[in-house]
């Protein structure tokens, strides 16, 4: 196709083009919304086409703007540059063009928002977080917009802090930036998946409140009414990992499945499944062989728990340092009912301990006098302070500790300094 006649914008593609640019916006929407509704009109099995196809309508894409270059007026050439580097910058990785015409946008209109972010996402692609962030940031001072708070969000809990202080700071302003976005378009579902990935940074970063994570799984089932947000294989991730912690094994697993059909090419979610399917066959096969132990060393340990072993705990109360005075009545495993058990205490001895790839939750196989053997996890163990051995359809009682803090170990109340929080890898995956 050869453009012919400036003045009436009529092209050999016999299209009159009586505004240029609102028909290269078209072109390049039509791009975008390839990419984000690609299941709208191909099967599942069709992921591993999706990028090359993005790219052969790219270079489709570029062609019609070089056809059509000279019918720009000057005045028009802000918003071509914009449009063009918009083009460049819906793959996934870093287009230093994409980055010209882009920065060549705004100084010839600084006013000009959509700009502003779609260098912003240029920079973050190379790496160059300050410069992206102060892009989302320049956004926001010309207009408020869901797309410089979502990416504002994901910036501000990805920022290097040197103090628990100043990593609480980013944590918590980047909720707040990711609530703003839910608030100005409530039916969008990648603010929902972003403010789902905020609360989860809260939960490991701020406090390991249990209904934090409640709050994560219900914004990612927000997002997932959103055919946009539910096509991005990182929502079923974060979700996996939200569900990993909630000790909805099964639930995880499918999510990593979930996001590994949306973008077979993508690892993380292929590794999680796998430590975790390990994770699990390794809890099975210990529980029901109590860890391993030969009959005659686990008799013995069986005959070595006595309840004086309950410490503070001991005698059918407990009485905090402020006062307070807590009834404990001592169960055997095999009584304890689903879900919390309040004012129960339970003793045993531990027989091994299970590796787990992410190190988070410490886990261990107890086992009280009566021989009955379940699965123990620790939240918020500080690192190298465990426990040791003598202090497919999967199916086994397992005992779930939010905080060591509670714990008596040798008679002895666990200390504060064996607590600690949890480090989060923050990362974006860009489409």
């Amino acid at each position: 196709m050869e453009c012919v006649n400036e003045e009436n914008t009529t092209c050999k593609c016999k299209e009159e083009h009586g505004d240029v640019l609102q028909f290269l916006s078209d072109e390049v929407d039509a791009v975008y919304l390839f990419r984000d509704r690609f299941f709208e009109n191909h099967k599942i099995e069709d992921a591993i086409k999706k990028n090359e196809e993005i790219e052969k309508l790219l270079g489709d894409t570029l062609k019609i703007f070089g056809e059509h270059e000279h019918l720009i007026k000057d005045s028009n050439r802000a918003k071509y540059s914009f449009l063009k580097g918009r083009l460049l910058n819906v793959v996934a990785k870093y287009n230093k063009d994409a980055e010209n015409l882009l920065s060549k946008s705004i100084k010839l209109d600084p006013k000009l928002v959509d700009a502003w972010n779609e260098l912003g996402e240029c920079y973050w692609k190379n790496d160059e977080l300050r410069k992206s962030i102060n892009c989302f940031e320049g956004a926001l001072k010309e207009k408020k917009n869901k797309f410089s708070l979502r990416n504002l969000s994901m910036l501000s809990r990805q920022e290097a802090s040197k103090s628990r202080e100043e990593r609480v700071k980013n944590i918590e302003k980047g909720l707040n930036y990711a609530k703003e976005a839910v608030q100005l378009d409530p039916q969008d579902g990648l603010s929902w998946a972003i403010l789902g990935n905020a609360h989860l940074s809260s939960f490991f970063g701020i406090q390991q409140n249990p209904k934090i994570l409640k709050q994560c799984l219900s914004a990612y089932s927000q997002a997932e009414k959103d055919l946009v947000a539910k096509s991005t294989p990182d929502l079923h991730y974060n979700k996996g990992i939200t569900l990993k912690y909630e000790e909805e094994f099964k639930l995880a697993l499918e999510s990593f499945t979930e996001a590994s059909l949306y973008d077979p090419t993508w690892e993380p979610p292929k590794i999680k499944e796998k430590q975790l399917i390990k994770y699990l066959n390794d809890i099975k096969e210990l529980v029901s062989t109590h860890g391993k132990m030969k009959a005659k060393r686990l008799q013995q340990i069986l005959q070595s728990i006595d309840s004086k072993q309950l410490g503070p705990y001991a005698g059918g109360s407990y009485t905090s340092t402020n006062g307070q005075t807590v009834k404990l009545e001592e169960m055997l495993l095999s009584n304890l009912k689903p879900g919390i058990n309040e004012e129960k205490v339970v003793l045993g001895k531990v027989v091994c301990s299970i590796r787990n790839e992410d190190t988070v939750p410490f886990t261990f196989c107890l086992v009280d006098k009566a021989g009955t053997c379940v699965v123990v996890t620790i939240f918020n163990l500080a690192d190298g302070k465990g426990v040791i051995i003598g202090d497919s359809d999967y199916k086994f009682r397992l005992i779930r500790v939010e905080t060591p803090v509670i714990l008596v170990v040798n008679s002895k109340k666990v200390s504060r300094d064996l607590q600690a929080g949890v480090q989060m890898s923050i990362f974006k995956k860009f489409d």
